[in-house]
């Protein structure tokens, strides 16, 4: 049976275009209707293949932003410059359209509310996704697990997510958000305005005496960074799950 579900996992089906939300100007959640589908972990991802009419194809991986159920699927998708499928999938896809998709992938980097915490969620970019996911997961199932989520974005308009995230910090006790900008920020901004660093780990993440679950997404030099923070702070090298991403084709 365990053979045979893996097999199903990495077996391409078809999934259709539902519906598709500008989160912001280089950014976009596609959600995939797919009957095929069986649910999914939060922070998981799945991969995907286009197919041209000449035949050439383009396979990309994107994390899960949904919480998980079955039958539907969203990937948020960040513009790659001079990519080749971002800017597809951005620009050009519309609802009713149609491609192939495998998974869910991935084991590691999971969370569902049995599992607990605190958790400590931190993600650079895009790598936030998968940690949205984590969050839906603990509001869909109305969890009280406690979360300090903190994201790095190079402006205002990069942060993704940013009124759903500030509506969860606003009605659920045990759930802290932070953003901090690294380019550029709004007249008024009062949150950190720098990469993340000690000082700020210090200041917003939880203390390592309470040995919370932490997740960090991102790029590889930022996970690298944030990873070997915590281990400094003394937090235990094996409850600190990590994803990274290079450059890729887009």
């Amino acid at each position: 049976m365990a053979g045979a579900e893996i097999l199903g996992r990495l077996t391409w089906q078809l999934a259709e275009v539902v519906e598709v939300i500008d989160e912001n100007s280089r950014a976009r959640t596609i959600v995939l209707h797919c009957p095929e589908w069986r649910g999914h972990l939060a922070g998981q991802h799945i991969d995907i293949r286009l197919t041209a009419e000449d035949g050439y194809q383009a396979q990309r991986s994107y994390s899960i932003a949904n919480a998980p159920h079955a039958e539907r699927v969203a990937i948020t998708v960040e513009l790659v410059d001079e990519g080749e499928v971002s800017p597809f999938l951005i620009e050009e896809l519309r609802v009713g359209d149609r491609f192939e998709i495998r998974g869910p992938i991935g084991g590691y980097f999971v969370w569902e509310p049995a599992v607990g915490g605190p958790l400590q969620l931190i993600g650079g970019g895009s790598g936030v996704v998968p940690l949205i996911a984590m969050m839906r997961a603990r509001a869909e199932t109305d969890d009280h697990v406690q979360v300090r989520y903190l994201s790095s974005a190079r402006s205002f308009e990069d942060i993704l997510y940013r009124a759903e995230l500030k509506r969860l910090a606003e009605e659920n006790d045990g759930v802290s958000v932070v953003h901090t900008l690294t380019r550029s920020h709004p007249e008024g901004w009062d949150g950190p305005t720098r990469r993340v660093d000690r000082d700020m780990l210090e200041g917003h993440a939880w203390s390592a005496q309470l040995r919370p679950l932490c997740f960090v997404c991102g790029p590889t030099g930022f996970v690298e960074s944030v990873a070997s923070i915590l281990v400094d702070l003394g937090h235990e090298p094996r409850r600190i799950m990590t994803e990274r991403f290079g450059p890729s084709g887009g």
